[in-house]
């Protein structure tokens, strides 16, 4: 049933079974960092439930193709407006969700962002979970469990998402973006968050090259490192990013050689400098100095 969304596999199980067993929740609480599929299998879920085929999706039935052109009255999908989602967003949900059914037997509502909810809005929600209709699911997503209300996470049924591994990861990649060549650190800079990778996709050249200006610190003159580098003077809108992963490379390599922990203080020495606006190309210059410096 949710054969085209990778990870998490048990959660993936259990929800497949609620629907063939017609045991789904009144609400459920998605939680995991960012970019690992709650949204996706969330949506999923519930074009399933409000499927008129019983136990699957069937994407030709009148729920399935007003479900995905986004006009199935059933669902409602929330997220915040602006940096929360609002207690006048909370209230309208209430209203439309004591509304009988139109086209399948359920209704599913998605809070997108949940933990951006005002306390307030958290609060007026809790009358919903509290004495929900027979008839309505709802599914908060987050990142943040902290964020959640004591008594919201006691009435929903919590789902923790794991990061996806890294063999599944470089699996999907490889097949549906073409992403050749991923290395470790690159894995490690996603953190099992297939979002993370997608949106870098376009960027693994340049990580590749900041991998080639570590890995030549101690067997290239600084003359060569200044060449390899040009990169990074050319990325100014991306260099902390770019700084955040040359760290992610040095603290592996400081695992077996002392020296280059050093290294990243200098690259954390070298944001802060940036940060206060100091002149961007001495700041490079001066960090790939004292790298080198350090190493030789």
């Amino acid at each position: 049933m949710f054969e085209n969304i990778i990870g998490n596999s048990p959660i993936k199980n259990m929800l497949e079974q609620a629907i063939t067993n017609q045991k789904v929740s009144h609400s459920y609480l998605f939680i995991g960092i960012s970019g690992i599929g709650k949204k996706m299998l969330a949506t999923e879920f519930a074009k399933a439930v409000l499927c008129l085929e019983q136990n699957k999706i069937c994407n030709t039935c009148k729920s399935c193709v007003e479900f995905d052109s986004n006009n199935n009255p059933d669902f409602l999908y929330v997220k915040p407006e602006g940096n929360s989602i609002k207690i006048e967003q909370i209230r309208e949900l209430q209203k439309k969700i004591q509304e009988k059914p139109i086209i399948s037997s359920k209704k599913v509502y998605i809070i997108d962002d949940a933990d951006l909810m005002t306390k307030e809005a958290q609060n007026c929600l809790l009358k919903t979970l509290e004495e929900p209709p027979e008839f309505a699911t709802i599914i908060l997503i987050g990142s943040n469990e902290n964020a959640f209300l004591t008594t919201i996470k006691s009435r929903c049924m919590i789902l923790h998402f794991k990061p996806i591994a890294d063999s599944e990861m470089k699996q999907y990649l490889t097949k549906n973006y073409q992403m050749n060549n991923i290395t470790q650190n690159m894995l490690d800079t996603f953190q099992g968050s297939i979002g993370k990778a997608i949106s870098l996709r376009d960027k693994q050249e340049q990580y590749t090259n900041l991998e080639t200006i570590v890995n030549n610190l101690s067997r290239k003159d600084l003359i060569d490192i200044l060449k390899l580098a040009e990169i990074l003077y050319k990325s100014k809108e991306e260099i902390f990013e770019m700084l955040d992963y040359i760290n992610i490379i040095l603290l592996k390599m400081a695992k077996t050689d002392y020296q280059y922990t050093k290294c990243i203080k200098i690259v954390e020495s070298t944001k802060r400098k940036l940060k206060q606006n100091a002149n961007y190309d001495m700041c490079i210059d001066d960090m790939l100095f004292n790298m080198w410096e350090e190493v030789n």
